[in-house]
């Protein structure tokens, strides 16, 4: 036994993870904070600067034309910078640019800043799922996955009161301003407190070695800077693991993306119910996916360790998750406004679970790409934001219902759930030629 492994079993590890955990998930809960406070400002927004519904729809969609587009060079400014730099850069400029929309005084200002606000908010992700693999064992990812990504659930369920009430009380150039300057102090703590674990001090050499023992990578110190090219994307793409994981990602997100753009105007067009006088009726399927997120996790680490297997315990839950996924074309069949928030509970509850898409990609992520690879999966996951508005909203405007359009979302899940079954295969860190 080598002088460090021995005196390492003599230490009591650390946990310094934890705090890094707390740091992820407050900067994943501003990220989307960030994209949330536009539909909150918009009706006050729309009036004052007299944009038209079909201008605003362009002006929500940019944010994803930019986010999809800048998921690889994020990846790859990952790669060439590291965790610090990049995540501490992105949430500092992506803040800014949200504090811009407050300056805003026409529809091009607007989106331009929307696009830029995509493009900023690229790196984050990525920037999460390297610090997984880093920093947590493989049978703690799932649970530290759960953690940080709550918040862009539970935010949406809770903090839209007082969004809504800082327009009522502020006027909603104060909104954005007031998230921009919160999230650009909080990119200056993160700069000031990060670092990855073999650079950090706050972590002991037991910790290190459970990390290290427990499968987690790049513990040493700097990794490898890689130079960027196409073909590593196509050998990323050409893996069962990564492929079948992009498409099963953004089938899920899919379901996502419709409570974020259209389930406010399914429940007041189609069901004739108000989504401010519904209260808290209304915000109970984010509720659900908040508890998604948070089981999945649970459910995903016991499985391994009782098990052993990262197969049953990653894909289990996402499967099943995307079944759930797929009972929301059940709300086509029921008149009952109670049975139709029951099934979108369930069916968002489901899309919780397959949040843990982002572990397993941690898992199968070959060590020298991680950042890449975690870009080329966003991508593939928010390609959801651009397609899934604009199917939906065709099929909305030719017939006048959501009939097809949950169907559609209904069907997506399940083609998810078979590439998880069918294409993805082990899960197992993947080896680069």
């Amino acid at each position: 036994m080598s002088a460090p492994v021995a005196s390492a079993g003599l230490l009591r590890p650390t946990r310094a993870r934890i705090g890094v955990l707390a740091l992820i998930s407050v900067a994943t809960l501003l990220n989307y904070m960030d994209r949330a406070v536009m539909g909150v400002a918009a009706p006050s927004l729309t009036a004052e600067l007299k944009i038209s519904p079909e201008m605003m729809g362009f002006i929500f969609s940019a944010f994803s034309w930019t986010y999809a587009a800048s998921q690889i060079p994020g990846g790859l400014l990952l790669d060439r910078l590291g965790t610090r730099i990049t995540y501490a850069g992105s949430l500092i400029l992506w803040s800014f640019f949200t504090l811009l929309h407050g300056l805003a005084g026409n529809v091009a200002m607007l989106f331009g800043f929307r696009l830029a606000l995509g493009m900023a908010e690229a790196p984050c992700y990525p920037c999460n799922s390297r610090i997984l693999s880093s920093w947590f064992p493989q049978d703690e990812r799932a649970r530290a996955n759960s953690v940080y990504a709550v918040g862009q659930y539970a935010g949406l369920a809770f903090f839209s009161p007082v969004l809504f009430w800082v327009v009522g009380s502020f006027g909603w150039r104060a909104l954005f301003v007031i998230a921009g300057v919160l999230g650009m102090a909080f990119g200056l703590l993160m700069y000031a407190r990060y670092r990855d674990p073999g650079d950090s001090h706050r972590v002991n050499a037991a910790e290190l070695a459970y990390i290290e023992a427990g499968g987690g990578v790049a513990i040493a110190g700097k990794d490898e800077k890689i130079p960027f090219s196409w073909a590593n994307v196509r050998k990323l793409m050409g893996k069962r693991q990564i492929l079948g994981a992009s498409i099963g990602q953004f089938c899920g997100n899919s379901t996502l993306v419709f409570f974020l753009t259209w389930f406010p105007t399914y429940l007041a067009t189609e069901r004739g119910m108000d989504w401010l006088k519904s209260g808290t009726f209304a915000v109970l399927p984010y509720i659900a996916a908040s508890a998604g997120v948070l089981l999945g996790g649970q459910v995903s680490d016991m499985l391994i360790r009782r098990t052993g297997s990262a197969n049953i315990g990653r894909k289990l839950p996402i499967v099943a998750g995307l079944l759930l996924a797929s009972t929301i074309v059940a709300a086509n069949f029921v008149q009952s406004n109670t049975l139709v928030i029951a099934i979108m509970s369930i069916a968002f509850f489901g899309q919780g679970m397959v949040n843990l898409g982002w572990t397993l990609i941690s898992d199968v992520a070959p060590r020298q790409y991680i950042g890449l690879t975690g870009g080329v999966f966003n991508l593939c996951a928010n390609l959801a934001g651009i397609v899934t508005p604009i199917v939906v909203g065709v099929i909305v405007g030719q017939t006048g219902s959501f009939y097809f359009a949950l169907a559609f979302i209904g069907v997506l899940a399940l083609v998810g759930a078979a590439a998880y079954v069918f294409i993805v295969g082990d899960v197992r860190r993947v080896e680069m030629d």
